[in-house]
């Protein structure tokens, strides 16, 4: 049986249409085949490679901690220097109120466990996501998924959990006294990256103080530098309660983790104990990986040529079957008029060698979220290919 054939009966699929790359290997910008065809990556594993694939740096990191130690204890037991590094690294460069983080094994696990340390700090048990947002597909994190359809073949879920709509001031009323949690994204990623207009953050921050709710930032995608700042709330100048990372902090390594106050953090240490545990979060692989990246974007102007490179995508993508590009820094969202077109592009592009992606609740947008290490060299020849594609 070939390949293809194999994966489909043996490897569970997200979907019945699997792209089915065979891959070989990755370096930098580009994946290539078993056949030796080389793709130019313009998602970055779903805004994962931050840096890249397979960066030196990481690369290195990967191998040293590897030769040290691997999984030696259930979380929270030993000290491991990976941990501590990375968590009085990320102490240093997040506001005082955000300096003690819990690490685990990825994006939706830190969203449930963010949900359960709002229940134990506020004694409630409404949780408040947006319309279209997207924050994983546990049961809890299905719960609070903004999209019907992917939700109703799953029910019953948790109670309690309700929406807003993102950018839309009168709906925040929604958030009451009955409140345990805000979870909302800074840049709404499953809906074709909408960013907040009209204060629309500052006023869900103004609101939850006032009714004493928890505010969760999902920065699963938008984390280490991807809006042009290294944390997507510095961007728009509001600070959550809890800060929930994943995706790209590991620089292709699978972590996640949330960080709040030591104060809300050790609520999870006792009544009761094990208010959260997991045995391979924060894996010392995973920590070392996610330091690496960090230092690297901290020691570089990476983060600060975002702004530009975004700029750049905008000028040479200016065609007239594109209506709109959505969405900051290196998190972009190209519309079209119709679903047909999205396809043709994203299927083209393979054929030419040149990877893009859907977005999960719009038929009619295309993901760009490169990593950041994308030269103006290789935006403008992305932007030629797919100029190329919509001409034909």
């Amino acid at each position: 049986m070939e390949a293809k054939e194999l994966f489909i009966k043996h490897q569970g699929q997200t979907t019945p249409f699997p792209s089915c790359i065979e891959v070989a290997s990755a370096k930098g910008m580009y994946i290539t085949d078993k056949s030796g065809t080389s793709y130019m990556d313009l998602v970055a594993g779903i805004s994962a490679c931050t840096l890249g694939h397979c960066h030196p740096r990481v690369v290195k990191a990967v191998q040293e901690q590897a030769e040290k130690y691997m999984h030696v204890m259930v979380y929270g037991e030993f000290i491991q220097d990976p941990q501590l590094d990375l968590a009085k690294k990320l102490a240093s460069l997040l506001p005082d109120s955000l300096n003690c983080t819990y690490f685990v094994n990825s994006g939706v696990e830190a969203i449930e466990a963010s949900m359960k340390l709002a229940k134990r700090c506020t004694g409630r048990t409404e949780m408040v996501s947006c319309k279209n947002s997207y924050h994983g597909s546990t049961q809890g994190a299905l719960s609070i998924m903004g999209n019907e359809i992917y939700k109703q073949k799953f029910r019953p879920l948790l109670p309690n959990c309700k929406q807003i709509i993102y950018n839309d001031l009168n709906s925040l009323i929604a958030i009451t006294e009955n409140t345990a949690a805000v979870i909302i994204e800074p840049v709404q990623g499953a809906t074709g990256f909408i960013t907040p207009k009209n204060n629309f953050l500052q006023a869900v921050r103004k609101r939850c103080d006032e009714v004493g709710a928890v505010l969760i930032f999902d920065e699963i995608q938008t984390c280490y530098g991807r809006t042009g700042k290294l944390f997507g709330f510095e961007t728009y100048n509001v600070i959550p309660d809890v800060l929930c990372m994943a995706k790209g902090m590991g620089g292709g390594m699978s972590i996640g983790s949330f960080t709040t106050s030591t104060e809300k953090m050790h609520l999870l240490r006792e009544n009761p104990k094990l208010g959260h545990i997991t045995t391979f979060g924060g894996h010392p692989i995973g920590c070392a990986a996610a330091l690496a990246t960090l230092n690297e974007l901290c020691e570089t102007k990476l983060i600060q040529e975002v702004t530009q490179k975004e700029l750049l995508f905008r000028a040479v993508l200016k065609h007239p079957k594109i209506k709109e590009i959505r969405g900051v820094g290196l998190m972009l969202a190209l519309e079209f008029e119709d679903a047909e077109t999205c396809k043709k592009l994203v299927n083209r592009g393979l054929e030419k060698g040149l990877i893009t992606f859907f977005f999960l609740f719009t038929d009619t947008a295309v993901r760009l979220s490169p990593p950041l290490t994308i030269s103006e060299e290789e935006i403008r020849e992305a932007g030629r290919i797919i100029c190329d594609i919509l001409d034909e």
